[in-house]
């Protein structure tokens, strides 16, 4: 393991090339060797539509879908190249927190330039106060929101193509609010939808399924209760038919899920940690986590950073897997994967970016697994993306990374504005960081920093943008935005 250096580095390059890809191109042979007339054949050619084929012992010939007749050595090198770049998820959905695809979309045209007065197709002024970001399935874009000072919990549905609110919805009402910080609302954790439903999350005030058509409530579970001391962070994630949870408040730390389909807990598993913790401060033994998913050395795993250890669990069961130790708290960006390597920031009050190496994780891995720290630009509050080799982050206070993830050095770093909680986004070629006062700033993937755009609304966002299409879906502290060009 490697200290990373703040330092310029060397770019490498490194595609992903998926192994399944050969078969997709097999062509079987049934006629004589003999026998040199062509037959046709039909044969699905990975992302493409049907191809038809016209083979004899000396000639190959592929005709496209739409009708161009090419050679198959032309045609195969050509959807290697296609399949071998890397991939994006170009997401018509955006089913929970960062999307399908860890904050990354493949769509093409999203806006790069936008103001109160320019390609917003729809604003809507949104009741309450509440810093989920938005989630999207169908024609429907949905949040929550917090009314009378924490006492009224409540489900928004807007319409995506015109942005009227179609429904706004009391989950839970409660006569005693907890305390939370002044930087937080009540309604911060993202929502999870699924199908027909809706998953929405309050922390230890409660979380419920709703029907997504009509907003009614099909069960709730009020169970799990922790201190967490600044109010709820962390989102619920579904995984097949659980609920994934990650419950770290100063007074129980544990891990949880619970049936989908009831709400009732499937497994609850109690921090393995809790030695490190002891005669620290109750404020260090909080977290506000979310889990993720990832198939990591060919298994399901939900991975979570807690006060002092990131935490692997089999999301079926909530059998611990493996684990890292760091020394901080208070955790909020969610663990990031590429693939190769897993990244992950250690929290407050000094955060760092690590990077675990994967192959052989079983247990304490801290020691074996851990491939480079770097101690410089590390965020508290947004999750970081990585497009390729290339990782960006910022911190709460606007500073802007851009980090080699095979070496861990900085590439560049930058100021982007005065204050961060919404992660970054990549879409189109661009990294988006959008700031909690009321800007945009819009810049170029690559080894140079390089500013495309600043845009400006009314307000700043705490929330994290969600991309539909070419649309971005912007939820301000105080409006809900469909911005298109």
């Amino acid at each position: 393991m490697g200290e990373a250096q703040s330092k310029d580095p060397e770019r490498f390059s490194s595609i992903p090339r998926d192994p399944s890809t050969p078969r997709a191109f097999r062509c079987a042979k049934r006629r004589s060797a003999q026998d040199d007339r062509p037959f046709l054949s039909m044969r699905r050619c990975g992302p493409l539509a049907r191809v038809v084929c016209a083979v004899s012992p000396s000639t190959l010939i592929a005709v496209t879908p739409c009708g161009i007749a090419v050679s198959m050595r032309f045609f195969i090198l050509s959807v290697l190249l296609v399949v071998a770049a890397p991939r994006v998820r170009c997401a018509e959905s955006w089913p929970q927190f960062r999307g399908h695809d860890q904050g990354r979309s493949a769509a093409k045209g999203v806006p790069l330039k936008w103001s109160e007065t320019e390609h917003v197709k729809w604003k809507t002024v949104l009741p309450g106060q509440g810093w989920s970001s938005p989630v999207i399935a169908g024609n429907q874009v949905w949040m929550t929101t917090a009314l009378d000072d924490g006492k009224s919990l409540r489900a928004l549905c807007c319409d995506l193509a015109s942005g009227k609110l179609l429904m706004n919805i009391e989950v839970f009402r409660n006569e005693v609010v907890p305390p939370k910080h002044d930087r937080n609302s009540y309604a911060s954790p993202t929502p999870t939808l699924d199908s027909d439903r809706v998953y929405v999350d309050f922390g230890e005030m409660g979380i419920a399924c709703l029907a997504a058509k009509d907003g009614s409530k099909l069960w709730e579970n009020r169970e799990l209760k922790v201190d967490h001391q600044n109010g709820p962070g962390g989102s619920a994630v579904l995984f097949k038919d659980k609920l994934l949870i990650a419950c770290d408040g100063a007074d129980r730390q544990y891990g949880a899920a619970l049936d989908k389909n009831t709400g009732q807990l499937a497994w609850k598993t109690a921090r393995s940690g809790l030695a490190n913790l002891t005669g620290q401060p109750a404020d260090h033994y909080k977290a506000y986590g979310t889990p993720i998913v990832f198939t990591i050395d060919g298994r399901p795993q939900s991975l979570a950073c807690a006060a002092d250890r990131l935490y692997s669990y089999d999301p079926d069961t909530g059998q611990e897997i493996w684990c890292v130790d760091y020394k901080g708290f208070s955790n909020v960006p969610t663990p990031v994967f590429d693939g190769k390597q897993i990244y992950i920031c250690t929290g407050f009050p000094r955060p760092e970016l690590w990077a675990i190496k994967t192959g052989g994780l079983q247990g304490n891995v801290t020691n074996t697994h851990v491939v480079w720290k770097q101690k410089a630009g590390a965020p508290d509050q947004p999750t970081p993306v990585f497009v390729g080799d290339r990782l960006y982050m910022v911190s709460s206070a606007g500073v802007a990374s851009c980090v080699n993830t095979t070496t861990g050095d900085i590439v560049w770093k930058e100021r982007v504005g005065p204050d961060f909680a919404a992660s970054p986004l990549f879409a189109d070629g661009r990294i988006y960081f959008f700031d909690t006062f009321n800007k945009c700033k819009v810049v170029v993937h690559g080894d140079t920093f390089k500013v495309l755009w600043k845009n400006e609304l009314a307000d700043g966002c705490f929330a994290t943008p969600a991309i539909a299409g070419k649309a971005l879906i912007v939820r301000t502290k105080t409006a809900l935005y469909r911005i298109e060009e």
